[in-house]
C-alpha cells in the first residue's frame, strides 16, 4: 500500500516470467479492478513488464467499491454507472495528475523495474486518465494507448502536451468517422506520433470479457496494436 491523502489502493504489481522491462500501468474502466482486470494485467506482465493497477476511487474506500455482478449485463449497466457516476465525477484533473505522480513515483522506485521511461494504458474513463497523465509526464511517459475512451473530453488543445507514441483503439458507437477524422488532425496538427482508428463492429467496453460488450475481435486487436506499441517504444529508449 502507498500513502498518498490516503491509502492507495494498489494491485496486479509484478511481473511474471522473463527480464523485467518497463512499467506499465493499466487504468481500468469505470467497474474498477476485478478479475478481468487483474487477468489482462498477468497477460501483460507476461511479456516482461513490471505491471501496476491502481484503484482510482481509493478515496472511497478499497476495491471492490460496489458490488459487482459476476457478468456485466446491458440489464445491470445502466444502474451500475449511476452509482458509479458521482465517484468518476470526483476524478477532477487535479486529483488525477496528483494521484498519477504518487503511481509514478511508486513505480520507479521499485527494484524491479528497469530505468527509463514508461507507458500507460487505460480502458474507458481509464483512458481518459491515461491520456491526462501522459499528457502532464511528457519527459517519463513513452507510450500511450487508450482503448474505447473519452481521450479528448479535455478538448483538443490538451493533446498538444503529448510527446508520447499513441494508440487510441475506439469502439464503433463511441466516434463518427467525422469526430475520428478531427481528432487524428488534432493529433496530426501537435506533432504526435499516433494511430487512432475505430475498430469495427465494437460497442463501448468491448476488451472486458465480463460484460455483455465484449468482443473477442476487438480484443485481440487491442493485443496486436498494444504490445506492439510497447515493444517498439520502450525497447528504443
Amino acid at each position: 500500500m502507498l500513502q498518498h491523502g490516503g491509502v492507495l489502493d494498489i494491485t496486479g504489481a509484478g511481473v511474471i516470467g522473463g527480464t523485467v522491462g518497463m512499467t506499465v500501468p493499466p487504468l481500468a474502466d469505470a467497474f474498477g479492478i476485478r478479475p478481468t482486470i487483474r487477468e489482462m494485467a498477468r497477460e501483460l506482465a507476461g511479456h516482461g513488464y513490471y505491471v501496476l493497477v491502481p484503484n482510482c476511487f481509493y478515496r472511497e474506500g478499497p476495491t471492490p467499491i460496489i458490488d459487482l455482478p459476476g457478468h456485466i449485463g446491458e440489464a445491470d449497466r445502466d444502474a451500475l454507472v449511476a452509482r458509479l457516476m458521482p465517484l468518476i465525477k470526483g476524478l477532477t484533473p487535479e486529483r488525477v495528475l496528483s494521484d498519477a505522480d504518487a503511481y509514478l513515483s511508486f513505480l520507479t522506485a521499485q527494484p524491479e523495474v528497469s530505468t527509463g521511461p514508461v507507458a500507460v494504458t487505460g480502458y474507458c474513463i481509464g483512458g481518459l486518465l491515461a491520456t491526462r497523465t501522459a499528457a502532464a509526464h511528457p519527459g517519463q511517459v513513452a507510450a500511450l494507448a487508450a482503448f474505447h475512451a473519452p481521450v479528448a473530453a479535455d478538448g483538443p488543445e490538451s493533446l498538444l502536451r503529448l510527446t508520447a507514441d499513441v494508440h487510441f483503439g475506439h469502439a464503433e458507437t463511441d466516434i463518427t468517422p467525422e469526430a475520428l477524422a478531427e481528432l487524428n488532425r488534432s493529433l496530426d496538427a501537435a506533432g504526435v506520433d499516433h494511430t487512432s482508428e475505430i475498430y469495427p463492429g465494437t460497442v463501448n467496453g468491448f476488451t472486458m470479457t465480463d460484460t455483455d460488450a465484449f468482443d473477442p475481435a476487438g480484443l485481440r486487436l487491442h493485443w496486436d496494436r498494444l504490445l506492439p506499441l510497447l515493444g517498439r517504444v520502450l525497447a528504443k529508449r
